[in-house]
């Protein structure tokens, strides 16, 4: 493995551990989404690596050698911050040189290196512009170009572009990721978005409470959750703490247990529209929600309340419509796991789409 971690652990003053007993590893080139709720330990990590902050026990290795002891600039580590930390007096040509200038570089070997960021991050003609005379997408390249230029080990990214508008950030996401391929440099980032983090990273890395939850490929981290949180964060979910009222599932559910819920695993429709309505049940619209390639329609019967996809082409439903509920799948909670669990009533198996 190129990045190793092994059993990380990290507490401020008497509190709750913010890293607890953290392993994983990272190949070489992959591109790593770290992934949770706020204090849940992510920016620690990502300090820890980096070198701002030391862990308590642990070991943390970048290509077989132990850094724990290693000052930040002998880790061989670029750091791209939220708010980008540009120089302000410094132009784009300056910025993007600092650390080659820092290592004392020669001038011909920082100017080519400048040069050539330049024109792979697209900023070639604005290497003499100042930060406060580009957008928030041009001066996250300048920042993503100064900590590429000493040819770091490894590349993390702090919620890189939570200061960005929506538009802008969906493009340098998919730049962000071409630009990785095309380099070939292990990198993590941080990121509050799921949507963000399922569509750049190679692999996810949920924590919470400072503890790893589950590492793997979005697809698979999504489909097949190991644990009741990440079934529950991943998606837009809802936990039912009486799953065996549900129709088809009062023998497969032990009383008492509870289950989570995602949209598309649920159909609510008008009669006749259902792929099963054997195994459907009556329920009431409480809430329609627009978005965009569908609607989410807020259903409740018998006094849970579920999330339903609903197609744009299917009739219009209005708040207080009584429809039939199909619920084809939901993960059981089994203490501190969880397993997928059809809808007996239902013979043949509802996909599921990310």
């Amino acid at each position: 493995m190129h990045i190793e971690v092994k059993r990380l652990n990290k507490t401020f003053g008497a509190g709750t551990p913010a890293v607890d007993d953290v392993s994983f590893g990272i190949a070489r080139g992959r591109l790593i989404g770290l992934l949770g709720p706020s204090g849940g330990g992510k920016s620690t990590l990502l300090r820890m690596l980096a070198g701002l902050e030391y862990p308590d026990s642990g070991e943390i290795r970048i290509n077989g050698q132990r850094v724990n002891e290693l000052a930040p600039q002998q880790r061989g580590i670029g750091f791209v911050f939220q708010h980008y930390a540009l120089f302000r007096h410094m132009n784009v040509y300056d910025n993007i040189a600092f650390g080659l200038t820092i290592k004392k570089e020669k001038k011909t070997v920082i100017a080519a290196r400048v040069r050539e960021l330049l024109a792979l991050t697209g900023l070639s003609g604005l290497e003499k512009r100042y930060p406060n005379q580009l957008s928030g997408g041009q001066r996250q390249r300048v920042a993503f170009a100064r900590a590429l230029a000493p040819r770091p080990e490894l590349l993390l990214l702090d919620e890189p572009f939570a200061a960005i508008d929506a538009k802008v950030r969906k493009e340098l996401r998919t730049w962000l990721k071409q630009l990785i391929s095309q380099l070939g440099i292990t990198s993590i980032f941080v990121t509050h978005d799921q949507d963000e983090a399922v569509e750049v990273a190679d692999e996810m890395l949920i924590l919470q409470r400072g503890r790893l939850e589950q590492q793997g490929a979005p697809q698979t981290v999504y489909e097949r959750p190991q644990t009741p949180f990440v079934a529950s964060f991943i998606g837009h979910s809802r936990t039912l703490e009486a799953p065996q009222r549900l129709r088809g599932f009062d023998g497969a559910v032990t009383a008492g247990g509870s289950a989570i819920v995602r949209p598309e695993f649920v159909e609510a429709g008008l009669e006749g529209e259902l792929s099963h309505p054997s195994a459907s049940e009556p329920g009431t619209v409480r809430h329609l929600f627009f978005r965009g390639t569908h609607l989410e329609v807020e259903v409740e019967l018998d006094g849970n309340r579920l999330l339903a996809n609903r197609p744009l082409d299917r009739p219009p439903l209005q708040v207080g419509d009584c429809v039939q509920v199909l619920v084809h799948r939901l993960y059981v909670v089994e203490g501190e796991t969880v397993r997928l669990l059809d809808n007996p009533l239902k013979h043949d198996p509802f996909p599921v789409h990310i």
